[in-house]
């Protein structure tokens, strides 16, 4: 059996279903490529009471972990919810294909923290991902999902790379959306939902880009056209 559980947003935020899952299990995985954990390894480790394994990209996608869910339980632990990244559902599929039984156990994603942003969920568009920029790479595609999201006056909410920080992110938010013909006024940084170092900000343009101290992991979000309620909530952070 393979077990893919959502940690949640904080340490608490497993769910006793996943505890009692990786209990059972004799291999427990801690996917370790797709966020910036808000809390160290140990501390997970401890919480869960088992020696974790990291598992990278290449691990995953290589998908041995499926072959030895065959032979025994095998838990493989997510930060946030278990599905939200394109290479879990993969996993899951793979694991449908090779007849091995696999189990979802969900959790609370920045999906459903964003709400506290006090923007309205069914006001978001589609997702954006943005990928740290290399010396000869620099995708800024992402940014027609904005426009497009823009279009119909809907919020868009940008995941952001891991180890990417906040002034490098803000200043590739800048000069893609120059290219793209975006103009950006105010924007909502989100840090670290769920646990207790959470914060909400909004502001102008022009006051991020000095703005330090924004920790890891955090989430950007382009607003769309607000209702009234939406904008007392935002003026309120």
């Amino acid at each position: 059996m393979l077990y893919i559980i959502g940690l949640g947003l904080n340490l608490k935020g497993i769910s006793l279903e996943g505890t009692e899952a990786i209990k059972n299990s004799k291999k427990v995985y801690l996917e370790a490529y797709t966020v910036d954990f808000p809390y160290t390894e140990g501390e997970i480790n401890q919480l869960v009471g088992k020696k974790l394994e990291l598992a990278g990209r290449e691990f995953i996608e290589g998908l041995s972990i499926i072959d030895e869910a065959r032979r025994k339980d095998v838990a493989l632990l997510v930060y946030g919810s278990p599905l939200t990244a394109t290479t879990h559902i993969t996993l899951l599929q793979e694991a449908k294909a090779s007849k091995v039984k696999c189990k979802i156990i969900y959790s609370a994603s920045i999906l459903d923290a964003v709400a506290g942003t006090g923007l309205q969920l069914y006001k978001f568009g589609k997702i954006a991902s943005m990928p740290a920029w290399k010396k000869s790479y620099e995708p800024d595609s992402f940014m027609e999902i904005v426009k497009e999201n823009q279009s119909i006056n809907a919020h868009s909410l940008i995941l952001v790379d891991i180890g990417l920080d906040f002034q490098n992110a803000f200043k590739q938010l800048e000069i893609s959306a120059k290219k793209h013909d975006i103009n950006l006024k105010k924007l909502v940084v989100c840090q670290q939902l769920g646990t207790r170092r959470g914060k909400v900000m909004y502001r102008d343009i022009g006051e991020l880009r000095e703005f330090e101290g924004v920790q890891k992991p955090y989430c950007l979000i382009i607003p769309g056209k607000l209702h009234f309620v939406e904008k007392e909530m935002l003026e309120g952070f």
